[in-house]
């Protein structure tokens, strides 16, 4: 059997000093699409900031793309983020650049030292997500909705074998938020496992998948929205 790409048992996430979620079990196989809900302060991005690498998992057992993230070390983090693509609310691309440049500090941030084969995957990216023509544009020009494009297209840059987004339409209108959850759905079924933070029922009831729910200091799985 295929192993898993992400599997946590017995985790306990912390928050600097605060424990958030205890005894966390949880996994997640290749080409699953999984929601992570719960309210402001549930540990939400606490998890999905120990799956990156920025929190130490301190106590039982993970493992995410073959990292254990109970003993990766501080110089194997990038790594790591090679291997996912992460997503976040607010967009964190660089304003003072275009959104081809934006890409390729990535791509040679990550060791990518061929030119033309950087812009071949730059232009690849930005076609699966529809921002192809507007690579010249700075980032400040863009709508939020199209910042959000170019930072999932940003996420895809180096085939991650697990997307992690985090409130990716936290900071979007409803119909922008709607297009970049058709978008996600477009690339979960081209063969990428996604977990997603969010608390946008809107889009949970209308792009039904599995999901997690953070609360009184559990994960734990919810039946498909009948107890949301």
């Amino acid at each position: 059997m295929e192993k898993p790409i992400l599997r946590l048992e017995n985790a306990d996430i912390y928050q600097r000093d605060n424990l958030v979620l205890s005894k966390v079990n949880f996994t997640l196989n290749r080409g699953d699409f999984y929601y992570l809900i719960g309210k402001t302060g549930s540990g939400k991005s606490s998890l999905l900031k120990t799956l990156y690498g920025d929190l130490q998992l301190q106590r039982g057992l993970g493992d995410i793309v073959d990292f254990d993230l109970k003993k990766i070390e501080e110089k194997n983090i990038p790594f790591l983020r090679r291997k996912l693509g992460v997503v976040f609310q607010d967009f964190k691309l660089l304003n003072d650049r275009n959104v081809f440049d934006n890409l390729e500090f990535v791509l040679k941030a990550t060791g990518w030292k061929d030119k033309t084969e950087r812009k071949e995957k730059i232009h690849e990216v930005l076609d699966k997500v529809g921002m192809k023509e507007k690579y010249y544009k700075k980032t400040f020009e863009l709508s939020g909705g199209e910042q959000q494009r170019v930072a999932i297209a940003r996420a895809l840059l180096n085939d991650p074998e697990l997307i992690l987004a985090d409130e990716p339409t936290g900071n979007l209108d409803p119909k922008t938020s709607l297009e970049v959850m058709e978008l996600l759905n477009k690339i979960h079924l081209s063969g990428k496992t996604i977990l997603m933070a969010t608390h946008d029922y809107q889009l949970i009831v209308k792009f039904k998948q599995k999901t997690v729910k953070c609360e009184g200091g559990k994960l734990f799985e919810v039946v498909q929205q009948a107890t949301v």
